[in-house]
């Protein structure tokens, strides 16, 4: 058997049967990704990592499947591990019920006190705590939507708005979770309500969520054209600098940078930066009183950094990356939430792996997983890195054992095939 650890195999043998079944040969497959026949033919053999979000969502799509159909998510844990899914069958039972009358006992809570219950979930979400997110939402939904139910008014314009970001919430956990039939309806739902909560802003967050969608089946030009259409909604607010609206339009820069990155469009990748980068400068400028964050969309100068390295990597570009690195300023970095700072060290270690840096890229991983263990973990991205790491170092090893035993002159070599 090869040294290659079983879980790439698996991965191989997915994207194998996928194509098989669909009578699709390995040079038509290499094709539609710009790839060769005997690219193709290493991953479906685990010679390849699959290091790169866009290069799995571009397979996926060129299979006609979802991205997790081919890296075996949700991973399956211990029983302990797996009790999240029971939840988020009962959120889905909520989702789908979205317009029949909900069942609550007894009275909701003004909506005051549940934006209150967003704040908990936030600090779960900076946390990295998706399962408990999960098993929150159920009630949260069934209150959110019986009081809208029950209110008039402004009131019920609110529950509505609590109901759309809960479904953000949702979205969010669903994706780190590697649940798609979560993912898919929690956004169906938060473009519904987001048009009935009376928020002017609140539908351009909804379009910021089926950005992330799009990414799915790699369609990187609809992802951006649909990312401007959220941009346009908010503008007249963000140039009169509302706090607010700062935060929302410079998410929707980043969200259109990553897309414009995985379509190989460096110079509008850079252009997306830049502007994200503007907005940030403003909300670090901004003096006035800071309103209540009521879409957790966590944007700040320290997002802006880790993403600019993250879009270097999507281009394949870790020179790039570890120059804006070492560039950063940390501060800023270190005040990001455990969620966004595992992912930029989880970003961090592929890039020293691909620069051929091991023992830093094994460092980044290791400072990865101690903030956000539960992300990084189920990440794939994060697990393809490991095993490079892995396969590097096994090679490395033997190399150094077969020179010794060369200068040992021992006889039995097939320790080396």
């Amino acid at each position: 058997m090869s040294h290659e650890l079983e879980e790439q195999e698996a991965i191989g043998r997915r994207i194998k049967r996928r194509r098989l079944a669909l009578g699709m040969p390995q040079a038509d497959l290499g094709a539609a990704i710009g790839k060769t026949q005997g690219w193709v033919s290493k991953v479906e053999g685990g010679r390849i990592e699959l290091d790169r979000t866009g290069l799995i969502n571009a397979i996926a799509s060129a299979l006609h499947c979802h991205p997790n159909d081919l890296i075996g998510r949700p991973y399956t844990g211990t029983v302990e591990e797996n009790q999240w899914q029971t939840s988020a069958s009962s959120i889905l039972r909520e989702l789908r019920r979205y317009d029949l009358t909900p069942v609550f006992d007894g009275t909701p809570r003004p909506s005051a006190d549940l934006w209150q219950e967003t704040v908990r979930l936030y600090r779960l979400r900076d946390a990295a705590a998706n399962t408990a997110i999960i098993r929150s939402l159920p009630d949260l939904f069934r209150e959110a939507r019986t009081l809208a139910e029950v209110s008039a008014g402004r009131e019920r314009e609110e529950a509505f708005a609590v109901y759309a970001v809960l479904c953000k919430f949702a979205h969010t956990a669903g994706h780190a979770l590697g649940h798609a039939e979560l993912i898919a309806m929690s956004c169906e739902r938060a473009v519904w309500s987001a048009q009935l909560s009376g928020d002017p802003l609140m539908p351009s967050v909804a379009n910021w969520m089926r950005v992330w969608d799009m990414w799915a089946t790699a369609d990187w030009e609809d992802a951006v054209t649909l990312s401007d259409r959220a941009l346009e909604v908010v503008q007249d607010a963000y140039d009169r600098g509302d706090p607010l609206a700062l935060r929302v339009w410079g998410s929707g820069q980043l969200r259109a940078a990553v897309s414009a990155a995985r379509a190989g469009r460096m110079e509008e990748t850079e252009d997306r930066i830049r502007h994200a980068r503007e907005a940030g400068a403003r909300l670090d400028a901004y003096t006035g009183p800071q309103p209540f964050d009521r879409y957790s969309l966590n944007f700040s100068s320290g997002n802006v950094q880790i993403h600019a390295i993250s879009v270097a990597l999507e281009m394949h570009d870790q020179t790039t990356a570890i120059r804006l690195e070492r560039r950063s300023e940390p501060g800023q970095i270190d005040g990001l939430p455990n969620s966004r700072r595992g992912h930029h060290h989880m970003d961090m270690a592929r890039a020293w792996m691909w620069d051929g840096n091991r023992e830093k890229a094994l460092a980044q991983l290791r400072k990865a997983e101690g903030l956000a263990p539960q992300l990084i973990r189920n990440h794939p991205i994060a697990r393809a890195t490991l095993r490079q790491i892995v396969y590097a170092e096994r090679e490395s090893t033997r190399e150094q054992l077969r020179g010794m035993s060369n200068r040992f002159h021992l006889d039995d070599q097939e320790l080396f095939r």
